[in-house]
């Protein structure tokens, strides 16, 4: 499904659902007992949480804080709710996806490769995501994506976990 940047958002529950669809499709391409579900802070790693839970994964689900590994961390600096990075298995022939809610310039998803190289070499990584909006600026693609949207470079689209769990997406101006 493909938007411009005036058309109003759909309900995050509904593109909830077409990601876990779509999280099926590509873990049924893999050995259960070798897939891992990684989720970038923060919407990645809340979507992440509730995917293991409603797929009824036995993988140790693993988090990723790539703050550190940005390119432009001199210039942005380091986000004021920093989570540490949590993988408690070795990654080593696993497959591992890559969850995250927004994927735009490209540049969180490289750092997360980095950062998973680190902890050693994967059999494959997949990457999913809730929303698609564009405007890479470097050659990275979803695996899946549960929407694609081309909101407007001066808007950040912002996905909300509440306190029931489900989740909610707004658009905020940059500027706030």
């Amino acid at each position: 499904m493909s938007a411009d940047s005036s058309t109003e958002l759909p309900c995050a529950e509904t593109l909830y659902e077409r990601l876990r669809h779509g999280v099926a499709q590509v873990i049924a391409n893999y050995p259960a007992d070798k897939v891992h579900l990684v989720g970038i802070y923060s919407g990645g790693a809340w979507l992440a949480q509730r995917l293991q839970r409603d797929l009824g994964l036995t993988g140790a689900l693993g988090t990723l804080n790539v703050s550190f590994y940005r390119d432009d961390f001199d210039r942005i600096g380091l986000h004021p709710q920093v989570e540490p990075s949590e993988i408690g298995f070795d990654v080593t022939d696993r497959h591992l996806l890559l969850v995250d809610d927004v994927l735009y310039t490209g540049r969180t998803i490289r750092a997360a490769m980095n950062e998973l190289f680190d902890y050693g070499r994967a059999a494959s990584i997949n990457l999913v995501v809730l929303i698609d909006r564009g405007s890479r600026e470097l050659p990275i693609c979803a695996d899946f994506a549960a929407w694609t949207f081309a909101a407007a470079p001066a808007d950040n689209l912002v996905l909300v976990r509440e306190d029931n769990g489900t989740f909610t997406l707004h658009t905020e101006s940059k500027g706030t």
